[in-house]
């Protein structure tokens, strides 16, 4: 299976894109009858798994003052440009256009598409993929998605498929992207950028089992923070 998925051009995004087929599928076929505490339960293990995978990667750091200034830098000026602030209005506004036109299909298709696509699993994935790695992160986002998906499309119908088209061209995009950068990224600025990214996963853990919300959009400037770091002081 390892062999498999990783001769494959962004495999890890096909593998989502399956995934929100898959879920999509099942709500549109079930509608509602699935119920609820099933739900919950898989978030609940996903969070606890995605805490997990955090805590490995965060271990990766050759230098932990390069992990706080990374987090701390990025978190700042991610707090200054309100990255996470922007999108929740975004999304909202995007949400209550569509709710008043009454149009379902389409508020479906955007809220899955901004759920799937924003989101430092999203990020993290693609380029950890995109440098060589196995796509971990995106198997993992795949399980979330797909029981995200089987919980949108219970309500929000049909769009939530199409969605699932978004997630293959989004993250396949930053993954390509990604590889062609592959020369200049050493293996240590690599550790850096996961260990920065570990982090963001275990903040995100804690807010999929709701024991604490954490803005982790805000968070993502700390990547670019940990790879400069990491490409002067660690060798």
């Amino acid at each position: 299976m390892n062999f498999f998925i990783g001769n494959i051009p962004a495999s890890g995004s096909i593998v989502n894109c399956l995934a929100v087929i898959v879920g999509s599928t099942l709500g549109l076929l079930f509608r509602s009858r699935l119920p609820q505490r099933y739900i919950n339960m898989a978030f609940q293990v996903l969070g606890l798994f995605t805490l997990f995978l955090g805590f490995l990667m965060a271990q990766k750091t050759a230098n932990f003052l390069i992990l706080v200034f990374s987090m701390v830098g990025g978190g700042m000026i991610g707090e200054a440009l309100d990255l996470d602030g922007r999108f929740s209005r975004f999304s909202e506004k995007v949400s209550q256009r569509f709710k008043t036109s009454g149009q379902s299909f389409a508020e479906g298709f955007l809220t899955s598409t901004l759920l799937f696509c924003i989101g430092s699993m999203a990020i993290l994935g693609a380029i950890e993929e995109g440098l060589g790695l196995y796509p971990n992160l995106l198997i993992t986002k795949s399980l979330l998605d797909g029981v995200s998906s089987l919980a949108l499309a219970t309500s929000l119908g049909g769009g939530v498929l199409l969605s699932a088209f978004s997630v293959l061209f989004y993250q396949g995009g930053l993954t390509l992207l990604a590889s062609s950068l592959q020369p200049i990224l050493s293996e240590s600025v690599i550790n850096e950028i996961s260990a920065a990214g570990g982090l963001m996963l275990i903040a995100l853990g804690l807010s999929l089992l709701e024991i604490k919300r954490f803005k982790v959009t805000n968070m993502l400037p700390a990547l670019v923070i940990a790879a400069i770091l990491g490409s002067f002081f660690v060798h």
